[in-house]
C-alpha cells in the first residue's frame, strides 16, 4: 500500500517533518512518499502549496496525508482546504496550553530552527566547528576542552553521532579512532589520558562492520570478517580494562546513540 505525504511548513519544515515521520513509522505496511513543502510564509505560497496537494490527490485517485505546523490562521485555512486529511500539529497543542499557561501564544513562526535565540545559535555553530575539526583524531592538542570524545574502531558510527552531538546538542564532540598501535599497547592512548572522563566507546557486531567496511574499501585485510572481529575484540577488552562505559551501535540509530551518550555521560 502506498500513500503520498506532505509536510507543510512555514520555516524549514524539520520539526512538521519529524512528527509526522514519528507518527508515521506505526504503519509499517504502508509506503510513504514524502515530501516537505517549506517557507509557506504568506497567502500566495499557501495556495501554491494548496494547487501541489490538490495535484497530487488527482493524480494518485485518492487523498494524501498532509502534516501542517504553520502558525498563521490564513495560511492555514488554505491548507486546510485543500484536502481532507490536514492535521494541524501545532493548532492541536496550541489552544490547550494557551488555557494551561493564561496567555496567548505569539504564533511567530520559525521559533524552533531559526534564529530567535542568538546565543544559543552561535552555541550550536562553535560545537559543529569544534567537532569538524576534531574529527576522526585530526586534532589533539585541545581534546580536553570536549564534552565528550567518542573512541571506537574505524567505521563503527564515531563520525556521524559527533555531528549529530553538535547539530542537536550543540556539544563539543570529539572522536578518536583505535589504530593497530594502540591494540598493541592493550591500553588507554596516550592522547586521551587527559580527557579520560570524557571518554565513551562506541562497538559493533563485527559482521556488520566488515559489510560497511567493504562498501568503502574492498580489498584488502582492513574489510576482511577476521580482521574485523580482531579490532573489535581488543577494543572491548580495553574498554572494560580502562572501564570505558561502550555501546553496541550494530542495531542503533544515530539519534538513539546520541541520546544514550547524553544519558550515560550526564550531558546538557
Amino acid at each position: 500500500m502506498k500513500r503520498r505525504v506532505f509536510f507543510v511548513s512555514d520555516r524549514t519544515g524539520i520539526t512538521v517533518q519529524a512528527l509526522g515521520q514519528s507518527l508515521l513509522t506505526q504503519f509499517p505496511d504502508t509506503q510513504f512518499n514524502m515530501r516537505t513543502l517549506p517557507f509557506v510564509k504568506n497567502q500566495v505560497a499557501a495556495r501554491n502549496a494548496a494547487d501541489i496537494i490538490r495535484a497530487a490527490r488527482e493524480e494518485d485517485g485518492v487523498a494524501p496525508l498532509v502534516f501542517s505546523t504553520l502558525t498563521d490562521p490564513a495560511t492555514q485555512y488554505i491548507i486546510a482546504n485543500s484536502n481532507e486529511h490536514v492535521f494541524d500539529l501545532f493548532g492541536t497543542f496550541i489552544e490547550p496550553l494557551e488555557d494551561a499557561l493564561g496567555q496567548e501564544s505569539s504564533h511567530t513562526a520559525g521559533r524552533m530552527h531559526g534564529m530567535a535565540d542568538v546565543t544559543a545559535y552561535e552555541r550550536r555553530l562553535t560545537a559543529l566547528n569544534f567537532t569538524l575539526s576534531h574529527d576522526d583524531g585530526l586534532s589533539l592538542r585541545d581534546l580536553s576542552e570536549s564534552d565528550v570524545v567518542l573512541v571506537g574502531v574505524s567505521r563503527c558510527g564515531k563520525t556521524p553521532t559527533c555531528l549529530y552531538l553538535a547539530m542537536q546538542y550543540s556539544l563539543k564532540a570529539s572522536n578518536y579512532p583505535l589504530t593497530e598501535d594502540d591494540f598493541e599497547r592493550s591500553r588507554l592512548p596516550p592522547a586521551l589520558e587527559n580527557c579520560r572522563d570524557k571518554i565513551y566507546g562506541l562497538t559493533i557486531q563485527p559482521e556488520q562492520l566488515s559489510r560497511i567496511r567493504h562498501e568503502r574499501r574492498p580489498h584488502g585485510a582492513y574489510s576482511t570478517l577476521a580482521q574485523c572481529r580482531r579490532e573489535v575484540s581488543l577494543a572491548e577488552t580495553m574498554f572494560r580494562n580502562e572501564k570505558i562505559a561502550f555501546l553496541d551501535t550494530t542495531t542503533v540509530s544515530i539519534e538513539e546513540i546520541a541520546a544514550t551518550v547524553v544519558r550515560d555521560r550526564g550531558l546538557r
